[in-house]
């Protein structure tokens, strides 16, 4: 029973961004909304992310952030799959810099579908391995295994 749940790599997003606007600011903190524009998305899945989707950032006091993406995937058989993301990106011990250069940028994505051929999604529990840049983040999706 202690032996930690391995993880199998299922799928890779690439969700394409747009420049963020300051939604809220206050004494050291502030809220940022960063549209998803599109991107794909492959692996066991297999699609494109619809335009439209977003990303509400939190820039926290303590130099890391919080974040919280929403958005649709459509696949490349015709499913919808939604996806609520959310998660922590901060620095390690001994790193500085601007958000790219942050080496802890770990998220939990759900999935919710009515698609038959991807309930699997909505029955198991998904961690994500993040990267960011100003035109895309890439998130690598992995599956705990029990």
């Amino acid at each position: 029973m202690n032996k930690p749940p391995e993880l199998r790599l299922v799928f890779t997003i690439t969700a394409l961004v747009d420049e963020s606007l300051l939604l809220e600011r206050r004494s050291t903190e502030s809220l940022d909304y960063i549209p998803i524009t599109g991107g794909p998305v492959r692996g066991a899945v297999e699609g494109e992310i619809i335009p439209g989707g977003g990303d509400w950032c939190l820039n926290r006091a303590d130099d890391s952030y919080e974040v919280e993406a929403r958005y649709l995937i459509r696949t490349h058989d015709d499913a919808v799959i939604d996806v609520v993301n959310v998660g922590v990106l901060r620095h390690l011990p001994g790193e500085s810099g601007g958000s790219e250069d942050m080496g802890y940028f770990l998220t939990t994505p759900r999935f919710r579908t009515a698609a038959p051929q991807y309930q699997w999604l909505t029955r198991s529990v998904f961690v994500g391995r993040a990267a960011t840049n100003p035109s895309a983040t890439t998130i690598d999706v992995f599956e705990v295994q029990s």
